[in-house]
């Protein structure tokens, strides 16, 4: 009776963690965009590309700065597995690295590191 006690206890919280677990039950706010791994992962190199235009057609380093902002923003909505995750974030430390040459005027650097940045979103493409 006791085995019985135990087993039906342990099945009835497993079934109420199943029942009531966020991840069950996860979707996307109302009115919030949910993209594909790979919708974002374009979207982001599209901003990269548009700063990196923005640099060589001689735009100031606040306006670069901000569309840099844009991309790493964009950057955020990549959500795949934990390897993706992790190389998702170093590639946004090139991002980051990149604004802050672009505010400090430093635009040759800034487009280094967004070509840089460039590469390893690309290379996010094959840890899907």
């Amino acid at each position: 009776m006791k085995i019985l006690k135990k087993v039906l206890l342990s099945l009835l919280i497993a079934a109420s963690m199943g029942a009531v677990s966020t991840s069950a039950v996860a979707e996307g706010d109302k009115g919030r965009i949910v993209y594909a791994p790979a919708d974002a992962i374009n979207m982001t190199l599209d901003k990269i590309k548009a700063a990196i235009d923005a640099i060589k057609n001689g735009s100031e380093g606040a306006a670069v700065a901000e569309l840099i902002k844009e991309a790493s923003d964009t950057s955020k909505e990549i959500n795949a597995n934990d390897k993706v995750d992790v190389a998702r974030s170093k590639a946004n430390n090139k991002l980051k690295s990149a604004r802050n040459h672009a505010k400090n005027n430093s635009l040759q650097e800034a487009e280094q590191e967004l070509q840089n940045a460039e590469k390893a979103f690309n290379d996010l493409k094959g840890l899907l």
